[in-house]
């Protein structure tokens, strides 16, 4: 049976969140010291993510994303990809990134199983990046981009952050960018979870309630039905068929607030 929540979307997309860990700190995201980190004993194991991820195909999801924080920071991400590229029946996996690391790995993850790769710009000015991400380098990230479209990772999806407008300087030039080297644009307003406010991202679909087919699993094993909302379910205390299933039919049929919520600790 497929999993249909009781407004009649169904569910089939699942993020993974692997670490509240980042090697950035940019300024929409996360504190300039950085954020208190979940003790390592709670994160969740590879094997256990690879376990709940098979549980979570058999209900019906085909579509996986892995986040962060920022999953390349997670020693041994590759094996986990390769992990989950052995699960029958998935038909999307991807991860979203800073790019920082991606040259790096993108070789040793196209040839794990990754698909895809969507990958956070907010700029293409050097010095504005940096302002962005108080301690990025624009070039680590544009060099990530060219790694992953020659490991095969695509489409590349460009993940921009504006705060009211894709005509905005720049979200311009990224937009320019992205039309000269046949990337694919998203652009991702500025939200507050804590007061509720948020928009669908442009390019899109994410924030278009009426249609959202997603469940999340935190780092901790916490199994979500929504961003805006403080529901959740402990993926290790009720076994993961029973929390996806909590999930799926406790999932809001809108977001509102959440007071527990981070863009650090919950993928985005």
């Amino acid at each position: 049976m497929p999993l249909i929540d009781k407004y009649g979307r169904k569910i089939t997309y699942l993020r993974i969140s692997i670490t509240d860990r980042c090697n950035l700190r940019c300024r929409y995201c996360m504190p300039a010291g950085g954020i208190k980190l979940i003790p390592h004993e709670r994160i969740m194991r590879y094997e256990e993510i690879r376990d709940f991820v098979e549980v979570a195909v058999e209900l019906g999801i085909n579509k996986v994303r892995i986040t962060g924080g920022e999953p390349l920071v997670r020693r041994g991400v590759v094996e986990l990809v390769r992990m989950l590229a052995q699960i029958h029946r998935i038909e999307d996996l991807s991860m979203t990134t800073n790019g920082i690391l991606l040259s790096k790995y993108a070789e040793e993850l196209a040839d794990a199983g990754l698909m895809r790769v969507n990958i956070s710009l907010d700029t293409l000015d050097p010095e504005r990046y940096h302002y962005i991400t108080r301690v990025g380098n624009l070039n680590d990230v544009l060099e990530g981009i060219k790694a992953a479209e020659n490991a095969g990772l695509s489409p590349i999806k460009i993940n921009c952050v504006i705060d009211k407008s894709p005509n905005e300087p720049d979200a311009q030039m990224v937009k320019r960018f992205a039309e000269e080297h046949n990337y694919r644009v998203r652009f991702i307003p500025k939200m507050d979870i804590e007061n509720g406010k948020f928009s669908i991202v442009i390019g899109g679909i994410g924030g278009n309630c009426p249609i959202c087919n997603r469940i999340r699993l935190t780092s901790d094993g916490f199994v979500k039905p929504c961003l805006f909302s403080d529901i959740k379910f402990d993926a290790r205390k009720l076994g993961y068929r029973r929390a996806i299933e909590l999930a799926v039919e406790n999932k809001p049929e809108k977001g509102t607030i959440s007071k527990s919520n981070k863009f650090y600790n919950i993928g985005g």
